[in-house]
């Protein structure tokens, strides 16, 4: 964790004002060890160069889904229409691309080492516990694209959250709340005048969706916030604001995800939003 800017800022702004000269030293190295983050870069073994948090997280994003492609027995046209609409949504220019490619492919292999992989992107990363998640959100996504997870898939997803430091039982949850987020992203809700109404369309992220929904149930809400039905107003609330913060655009960008991956975490933050609002219309909160 950067403290540099903190402690040279406290250090400096309490011999230039004093005890409140020491706080907005503190507050203006904050700032700094921040920025000093984003910019910063780590080393990768398997990338074989010196990068920035972003690409780490661009690169090894599309090294797994090429490794979770391979996991089902062959890599397919659908499988390459995924990876190529992914890096349409990230709007990746040329080198972008053609790095994204290159993971793609590489994961492909058969000597692919996940686990050296994963653990170097989470030490990357900082063990960022939000944006560990967010990554492995993705690939989540990834896998049930074709609306249906293969048991070599999910194998491969385990040890990817194994490496990312998730439990079984973490893991379990998790991939119910990404297929109870999945009814969302095809019910296509989206907010107006305060509240979340249905309307005909897709908004699935990068996953093509071939068939029609009726929609979300209270069910998907419960699971995509992570309660169940007979838990209160504010463990609900709780359970809300938590995940809103985890998955916050701004703030996971901050901390390593690529700017272009912003409009998929949008995407999440509304599926919660909407989930929540959905269960407060049921039990009659406001």
């Amino acid at each position: 964790m950067n403290f540099i800017g903190k402690f040279l800022g406290a250090l400096i702004g309490f011999r230039l004002g004093g005890f409140f000269g020491m706080l907005a030293g503190v507050f203006l190295g904050h700032l700094a060890d921040k920025k000093l983050y984003e910019l910063g870069t780590v080393n990768s073994s398997f990338f074989k160069t010196k990068t920035t948090r972003q690409l780490l997280f661009m690169q090894t994003t599309f090294a797994v889904l090429g490794h979770l492609s391979k996991a089902k027995g062959r890599v397919t046209e659908n499988d390459i229409l995924l990876a190529t609409h992914l890096m349409d949504q990230m709007q990746l220019d040329d080198a972008g691309r053609r790095l994204a490619q290159e993971a793609f492919n590489r994961g492909k292999q058969t000597d692919f080492p996940i686990r050296q992989v994963i653990r170097e992107f989470r030490l990357g990363c900082g063990q960022r516990a939000d944006l560990l998640r967010a990554f492995l959100s993705v690939q989540i996504q990834a896998a049930f694209s074709d609306d249906h997870l293969h048991d070599n898939e999910k194998d491969v997803l385990f040890i990817v959250a194994e490496e990312l430091g998730l439990s079984r039982v973490q893991f379990e949850q998790m991939l119910a709340m990404e297929m109870a987020a999945r009814h969302f992203a095809r019910g296509g809700f989206y907010q107006q005048g305060g509240y979340y109404e249905q309307h005909s369309g897709s908004q699935g992220g990068y996953q093509q969706q071939s068939q029609s929904s009726s929609g979300p149930t209270l069910n998907d809400a419960y699971q995509v916030l992570g309660v169940s039905a007979t838990d209160d107003q504010p463990t609900v609330k709780r359970a809300y604001r938590r995940l809103m913060n985890e998955n916050h655009p701004d703030k996971l960008v901050a901390k390593g995800l690529p700017p272009e991956m912003m409009e998929m975490a949008k995407e999440k933050t509304q599926q919660i939003q909407a989930a929540y609002d959905l269960i407060c219309k049921a039990k009659g909160w406001k």
